[in-house]
């Protein structure tokens, strides 16, 4: 998948400047990361989506790679000193979406069936919508997940649909999830792109490729979670979509087991996105309150 992403933002970069195609002068890096190497615990136990960045960014910070394409929803709230998102790409869809081959929603699964995620947020919404479900940790790549799938080892998934689809497997989703059911992560469905702060002409080169738009929505996601200082064992989800300049953001939290739901929204001009987001995470910080046991932290860091 981020081999995927990255060739994405270069051929999008060599569209526009064809110089940098016909010199091939955009080289693609690999950096395995501990995100990657570490596949039999939980993103929670050995410290949090951070990991499919840290090595990135620290290739980044050393000057051994000029620019880094993740997953917004990987990136930490807090970016190293030096570091910044340059860039977001227009968002693809940030729905969740339902894998099985025993029913074709989530509602019509048998009672105690299998799903299958490594996501706390996934986990507590589903649990909400249904408690008879059984909720079997799986990590992996899209394709090993799918195959745990295939072999029954689960009774369905429920994967990023943007991810899906930008590997051509779509089609295989049985449901898309709507945000009633299972409001989406921060920042899913977006790319950013992160470079050293210092590097003004890279930052120039990237301006192109940057989406207004979903920058405003994603800066009013991460700003409702900064405001929440939330740790990776904490399940929250939070959408904002604008429309005729207006911004609509919604924010969710929830323990593990999906009980203590508390949701707030927050609506305004798409130019407060920040001011909005921050509100949102503050207003549902104070309804959280300190006896609500939602592992909610100071430093907002696993």
């Amino acid at each position: 998948m981020a081999l995927q992403q990255t060739s994405l933002v270069r051929d999008r970069l060599a569209a526009i400047y064809p110089d940098l195609r016909e010199t091939e002068a955009i080289e693609i890096v690999t950096i395995r990361t501990t995100g990657d190497r570490v596949q039999d615990r939980l993103l929670a136990e050995i410290g949090g989506k951070g990991l499919f960045a840290k090595e990135i960014e620290e290739a980044l910070i050393a000057g051994t790679i000029d620019l880094a394409v993740h997953s917004l929803k990987d990136l930490e709230t807090w970016l190293p000193d030096g570091l910044v998102i340059a860039c977001v790409l227009p968002r693809d869809d940030p729905r969740d979406a339902l894998l099985s081959v025993k029913s074709t929603n989530l509602a019509s699964l048998p009672e105690g069936a299998r799903v299958g995620t490594a996501s706390l947020r996934r986990q507590a919404q589903l649990l909400r919508y249904r408690r008879d479900l059984s909720i079997v940790p799986v990590r992996g790549n899209v394709n090993t997940r799918i195959r745990k799938l295939e072999v029954g080892e689960v009774d369905a998934l429920v994967l990023a649909l943007c991810g899906l689809e930008r590997l051509g497997k779509g089609d295989l989703a049985t449901e898309i999830l709507p945000r009633e059911i299972m409001l989406p992560a921060v920042g899913q469905g977006a790319l950013a792109i992160e470079c050293r702060e210092s590097d003004e002409a890279l930052r120039r080169l990237l301006e192109p490729l940057h989406d207004q738009v979903s920058a405003a929505c994603v800066d009013a996601e991460r700003a409702m979670l900064a405001a929440l200082d939330g740790s990776c064992r904490t399940p929250i989800a939070g959408l904002a979509q604008i429309a005729d300049d207006r911004l609509t953001i919604e924010g969710l939290l929830l323990n593990a087991d999906g009980s203590n739901e508390i949701r707030g929204r927050r609506e305004g001009d798409s130019r407060d996105a920040v001011v909005l987001g921050n509100e949102l995470g503050r207003e549902l910080r104070h309804q959280a309150g300190p006896d609500h046991g939602l592992g909610l932290d100071r430093a907002g860091r696993p």
